[in-house]
């Protein structure tokens, strides 16, 4: 399908290009949400009529971002989850999850404006992207981590998930003494006295 983007879209174009799109993006995306139009004669007189208008109201949007821009630098949030012993989440943190962290610390954002390509499953440190309009994009810090501490200590540049590693490898090495052919719970005097024993009875018979 072709269409005339009223936006600027992110791979596609500015406002006025018409540019050529699957059925189903410009269908359940482009269309519903006012970024395109469909590219007809009809449409094509309607959006040049009111060029003038649309490209002064996108200015004006993207001013505002700037300026909502500005308030962004240097932001990073502070998610604390349970995770396993390898790092691994509990469950996954999700745009939800950094939409609420950003509203509560003061930032008028949407679901819609934050870009997380998968959700995030490990503790770490994530620079996540943040659409405030077609043309303006901040990026947030999001450090996931089990514990105050340990995200003070993330925030420092210090690779937990590396030093648990290391730690785990430290004990691996430990194995405890243990006879295969002794009887749960025996103690060593039980099992030397053992063979003693049977080679009486074996004397015996």
């Amino acid at each position: 399908m072709e269409v005339i983007l009223l936006e600027r879209v992110e791979k596609l174009g500015a406002i006025g290009d018409v540019v050529k799109v699957k059925d189903g993006f410009a269908r359940n995306y482009l269309l519903p949400n006012k970024k395109a139009l469909r590219s007809n004669a009809a449409n094509r007189k309607v959006f040049e009529a009111n060029r003038a208008r649309i490209e002064a109201d996108n200015a004006a949007r993207r001013t505002d971002a700037e300026k909502e821009a500005g308030t962004f630098n240097d932001v990073s949030v502070t998610l604390i989850r349970q995770a396993s012993n390898t790092g691994q989440l509990y469950g996954s943190v999700a745009v939800r999850d950094l939409v609420e962290a950003l509203v509560a610390d003061g930032h008028k954002i949407t679901k819609s404006q934050v870009v997380l390509d998968k959700p995030i499953k490990a503790i770490g440190v994530y620079e996540v992207r943040v659409q405030l309009h077609p043309e303006v994009s901040v990026t947030v810090k999001v450090n996931v981590a089990r514990s105050p501490e340990e995200a003070d200590m993330q925030a420092q540049g210090v690779d937990v998930m590396a030093q648990m590693f290391e730690e785990g490898r430290d004990t691996t090495g430990f194995v405890e003494d243990y006879d295969p052919n002794a009887e749960p719970g025996a103690t060593a005097e039980v099992r030397e006295e053992a063979p003693a024993a049977d080679e009486g009875e074996t004397a015996e018979g």
